[in-house]
């Protein structure tokens, strides 16, 4: 298991090649990306701020509730902080499993998870606006699907 917050950017190639192996049946990345369009607005760029320590214990409680559900060989959490223009790679979630669908529902099951409970906050820049974004509710609904189950 990988756990990283970070400035630098990542090689989502390489993180996939390092969860390779000889009983890995499948690999399924999600990489999230700086939208330049954000409520009908241009966003140049967007600030991401954590809480250094709970962030990362954070993620890792939800791979560890991730693994308890599915059997999984592999998993590497990568979620960049700082000021990222648009396009620019913000977190990448790579699961392995030995089956496809264990992998996929893995995936999002942490994503779904990073995007309402983990200890990060987001500002978009519209020209010389800045705005704090909001947590949605399509994201609490997405985290509320794996707790209905």
């Amino acid at each position: 298991m990988a756990v990283r917050v970070q400035q630098d950017d990542f090689d989502v190639g390489a993180e996939s090649r390092a969860l390779q192996g000889p009983a890995v049946g499948a690999i399924a990345l999600f990489v999230g990306t700086v939208r330049s369009l954000s409520e009908d607005d241009s966003v140049t760029a967007m600030t991401l701020e954590h809480y250094p320590g709970m962030t990362e214990a954070e993620i890792s409680r939800i791979e560890d509730e991730a693994r308890a559900r599915w059997p999984l060989l592999g998993v590497t959490v990568v979620h960049r902080v700082g000021r990222l223009l648009a396009g620019e790679q913000i977190v990448l979630v790579a699961v392995s499993s030995a089956h496809r669908q264990a992998a996929f529902d893995a995936a999002q099951y942490m994503m779904d998870f990073l995007k309402t409970d983990a200890p990060f906050w987001k500002a978009e820049e519209r020209g010389d606006q800045l705005s704090w974004v909001e947590a949605r509710q399509s994201d609490n609904d997405a985290h509320a699907k794996w707790t209905q189950e």
